[in-house]
């Protein structure tokens, strides 16, 4: 075994999908330590293998779910990537206290899941603030907006967005300091097509994942800012 290979623990109840995540970490070059499918192996998991990072389902079948065992291993600082289908806001919002690196939505891409990996563990390794210009904006701690192009930055690290976070990350930097409403939001991505109250949340949720959750502030019923 390779020591010099980053750990990864999978959380997640369905063994043909754990499976397939093990083996897409292995060829990403990862070590996956363990798969567990409940609370108390993760627990233990955590403890014996000390993993870089975790990829967490939320719903674990009976008992406590992922959201608990992000609660109970939170001050041992090690990054979150949510995998999940809920996307219902009471869900999301106790997701979000848990501060992940990123909330991603099964079906997902690899090449998505492995950009996530990557900012959770150059997240976590504090890596110097090299290679930022001086025209991209400020957003605060330490991620930046890159108007010309609208990238997203993490220190030098592009942060792959997809196309509605893009939009909707350009539509709250153009009105930093000021509320959008939910229904200016969804006008300005996608006209005048009807989406459900959970596509908009889950889409704003991803992007906070994405930066400092706190940069973006929701206001219930009404829209959002970044602050």
């Amino acid at each position: 075994m390779n020591m010099n290979k980053t750990k990864i623990l999978i959380v997640e109840d369905e063994s043909i999908v754990a499976l397939d995540m093990k083996n897409t970490l292995t060829n990403f070059g990862y070590e996956v330590t363990n798969c567990v499918t409940n609370y108390n192996d993760a627990i233990n998991s955590v403890e014996t293998n000390k993993p870089e990072l975790i990829l967490m389902d939320i719903n674990l079948g009976n008992g406590k779910d992922g959201i608990n065992v992000a609660e109970e291993i939170y001050s041992k600082n090690i990054p979150i990537i949510y995998i999940t289908a809920c996307a219902d806001e009471k869900t999301i919002n106790r997701a979000i206290r848990t501060n992940p690196v990123s909330y991603l939505i099964k079906p997902f891409k690899r090449e998505e899941l492995k950009s996530n990996i990557l900012l959770g563990l150059y997240k976590n390794r504090n890596v110097a603030d090299l290679g930022i210009e001086k025209t991209f904006i400020p957003l605060g701690q330490n991620y930046y907006f890159e108007e010309k192009k609208n990238r997203l930055y993490y220190k030098a690290l592009p942060i792959n967005l997809g196309s509605k976070e893009k939009e909707l990350l350009k539509i709250l930097v153009e009105s930093k300091g000021q509320i959008v409403t939910f229904s200016d939001i969804e006008y300005k991505i996608w006209g005048n097509n009807v989406v459900s109250n959970s596509t908009l949340r889950t889409l704003i949720y991803r992007l906070r994942a994405k930066l400092e959750h706190k940069l973006i502030e929701t206001i219930p019923n009404v829209g959002c800012q970044i602050i």
